[in-house]
């Protein structure tokens, strides 16, 4: 994978950086796994705007990908690695022995008709899906899941992976992306290796524009607004002073929001690094 320069032939092209797309094999995605992506323009059903500077962007379909890995024992060939518009990852789509088709995240360093299954008794290979009781300590894994058959939620976006540190009667420790160490049930699945698309932190839009076409709409600073309208807002000329908070008042920096007594803290060994 790489990043190309572009010559700067215009002014947004200045400081534009893009993907080389050296891993995409092809730029057709699979017709029978795509589905409708309708935009809300950040409204809900009553048309009435909850999420700002969400809007416009380029018209786009879903790709259905099998985050749940389930087709065990079933070996599969990677028939190509393809762009999806909905993820900073790019996809890998497969066909399995048994005639069907179906879109995973591909990880780093997976090629085209290579072989990869999913299941307990396989290899830990890249691209292959396994419980965590049946993976080495050690291994970088990705996209896992927090719940048994609930589907990988964790560490799926470009470059991501996680490390699996110990295990320890039915709960395996595993490092994620952010720093945070935490205890995962064994029967949950992940997959081997890191995400794909490592390279997209080193992109740069290089315009504004190019946000719209992502469906950003631009985004105001608390500090040039009303007081009316945030607490960070209003002063004659620019205003200094006043420590840093989101809309509804609370501190933005180093405050800590989690509930004290949320059920799940138990099964956090180290919180994520400030």
């Amino acid at each position: 994978m790489s990043v190309r320069k572009l010559k700067p032939i215009t002014p947004g092209q200045r400081f534009r950086v893009v993907n080389g797309f050296d891993a995409i094999t092809t730029d057709k995605p699979e017709k029978s796994l795509l589905a409708p992506n309708r935009k809300s323009g950040g409204r809900n059903s009553q048309g009435k705007m909850t999420m700002r500077y969400i809007g416009g962007g380029h018209k786009k379909k879903y790709r259905i990908i099998d985050f749940k890995r389930d087709k065990a024992g079933i070996p599969a060939t990677v028939a190509s690695i393809q762009y999806d518009p909905n993820r900073t990852a790019f996809i890998a789509l497969l066909n399995y022995q048994d005639g069907e088709k179906r879109y995973v995240i591909a990880q780093n360093g997976l090629q085209v008709d290579q072989n990869i299954v999913s299941g307990e008794a396989v290899a830990p290979e890249i691209g292959n899906a396994m419980p965590l009781s049946a993976i080495p300590l050690g291994t970088i894994i990705s996209c896992i899941e927090l719940r048994p058959g609930q589907g990988a939620i964790m560490a799926r976006s470009a470059g991501a992976f996680a490390q699996l540190m110990a295990r320890d009667g039915k709960y395996a420790t595993v490092k994620l992306p952010s720093g945070e160490t935490r205890l995962i049930l064994v029967n949950c699945m992940a997959t081997i290796g890191a995400v794909s698309n490592s390279d997209h932190q080193l992109l740069v839009s290089g315009k504004a524009g190019r946000s719209r076409w992502l469906g950003r709409r631009p985004r105001t600073r608390p500090v040039v607004m009303n007081p009316v309208d945030h607490p960070m807002g209003g002063g004659e000329g620019r205003a200094s002073g006043g420590h840093p908070r989101s809309r509804k008042g609370i501190p933005a920096k180093g405050y800590r929001t989690r509930s004290k007594t949320k059920a799940s803290n138990k099964y956090i060994l180290e919180r994520r690094k400030k």
